[in-house]
């Protein structure tokens, strides 16, 4: 049996082939990128079309430089942030990122 692999899209948005699965997850279409226990994305992908854009990153960095937003349910107070012009990367350099 060999090492399991993840594919991740790394921050120029090309996919890549990882050993550790991804920390976020995100949606292609929309460009938007949560928590991969998000219950807006868990709905969505009972409801089935949502899986076949899914996209996973291995931090959050990678998905903001790949030109992601943060979802407005999970990441709230992140996504307050981006729609309010502050970058999302600036709270976590203040310590109020998770």
């Amino acid at each position: 049996m060999g090492v399991r692999t993840y594919i991740l899209l790394a921050a120029d948005g090309r996919a890549y082939e990882s050993t550790e699965p991804g920390a976020f997850g995100g949606h292609r279409r929309g460009r938007i990128y949560g928590r991969l226990d998000c219950p807006a994305a868990l709905r969505a992908i009972e409801r089935g079309g949502y899986v076949v854009h899914r996209v996973f990153f291995a931090d959050e960095a990678t998905a903001l430089a790949a030109g992601y937003r943060p979802c407005g349910v999970c990441l709230r107070e992140r996504y307050r942030s981006w729609k309010s012009g502050v970058s999302p990367n600036s709270l976590r350099t203040q310590g109020q990122g998770r």
